[in-house]
């Protein structure tokens, strides 16, 4: 199996989240699918300056990517249900969802797959793929916390993104790194981002 994996950005505020795993995985040889809401480029327009008739992969070299010679960025419209990542023979190492909102999260709960987003998601979970689904802020209402047990019974790994202070962070940067670590970590994928416990 390539090393492949899909990236999906929500409408939900955290958009860092999602530009900031690019950024690792893009700086290293992997082949990147990659489908962002239209509530997703809002969000990136408002939290990070995105402008949507921009070169994207401008906007990631302004955001710090820089792109290995080997990596690939393949963009994925949202409604695109004709898409690779629809379909289960289309293997790769797995999904990230970062951030993902709290419709996405009711839809894949729910198997009521009505985009690429959604869809891809629903098929992680058929193919027992890792799903890495990082919810919105806080707080959550009962409904998004069933949503979420429901997601995490069919297979999905649910990760806030709670960062921790032990490591005595100095940045919001920092944080942001310590969450992403453990997107990467749920996936087996190695970085150098956050050191292991113990470990110096």
């Amino acid at each position: 199996m390539t090393n492949r994996i899909v990236v999906g950005i929500c409408g939900a505020s955290g958009a860092i989240y999602g530009i900031r795993l690019l950024k690792v995985l893009l700086e290293q040889p992997w082949e990147v699918h990659l489908i962002i809401s239209e509530a997703g480029k809002l969000v990136m327009a408002h939290e990070l300056g995105f402008k949507d008739n921009s070169s994207f992969e401008q906007f990631l070299e302004s955001e710090g990517v820089r792109f290995h010679e080997d990596a690939r960025l393949i963009r994925h419209a949202p409604d695109d249900l004709l898409a690779e990542s629809a379909s289960g023979s289309f293997k790769h190492k797995g999904m990230v969802i970062a951030p993902c909102s709290m419709k996405t999260l009711a839809a894949v709960a729910s198997g009521y797959a009505t985009n690429l987003m959604e869809r891809t998601a629903d098929v992680c979970l058929k193919e027992k793929r890792p799903l890495v689904m990082v919810p919105r802020e806080t707080p959550l209402n009962k409904i998004h916390i069933d949503n979420m047990i429901k997601a995490y019974e069919a297979g999905a790994i649910i990760m806030p993104p709670s960062p921790a202070f032990y490591f005595r962070p100095e940045s919001i940067n920092d944080l942001v790194d310590f969450v992403v670590a453990r997107m990467l970590d749920q996936l087996n994928i190695e970085h150098n981002l956050v050191g292991e416990w113990g470990s110096g």
